[in-house]
């Protein structure tokens, strides 16, 4: 088992956040993917942004990584997400995705605690860079005390 690299995007559009889930379940997340071996993590979320909602990403600033464990069914996971803000949200208004078993919605920021946006820290993380302090400690996780 090893550290999965996950490149995710706060694409933000009137206090509103587009979020992802697998259908039928509770967590949500924000859109992404996996960085593949050798590849950057900005190229990387363009690529995913691309396949999964048919949409080109300008990626923008670094917000900052959150580190997760947790387990799904009988495997334990080990992440990293890299998070970044997009420039473009207005590009992905009226997106749908491309995967049938991944739904995006649009959620107001001041109820992301209703959709249990997942890992836990990115809701945090996402409300200091709105609140402007962004860059006092983009750091997150699940796994420090």
């Amino acid at each position: 088992m090893g550290i999965e690299v996950i490149a995710r995007a706060v694409i933000l559009h009137e206090d509103k956040l587009l979020l992802a889930h697998s259908r039928g379940a509770r967590n949500t997340y924000l859109p992404g993917g996996h960085v593949e071996f050798g590849e950057g993590a900005r190229a990387a979320l363009a690529r995913e942004l691309d396949e999964e909602l048919g949409v080109t990403a300008q990626v923008g600033s670094f917000l900052g990584a959150v580190e997760h464990r947790f387990a799904a069914g009988a495997r334990d996971h080990h992440e990293v997400n890299l998070i970044f803000i997009l420039t473009n949200p207005t590009a992905f208004l009226g997106v749908s995705s491309r995967e049938e078993q991944l739904e995006v919605f649009w959620q107001p920021v001041d109820a992301l605690e209703k959709v249990n946006l997942q890992p836990g820290p990115v809701s945090q993380l996402v409300r200091r860079w709105l609140g402007g302090q962004g860059r006092e400690e983009g750091w997150g996780s699940t796994m420090e005390g």
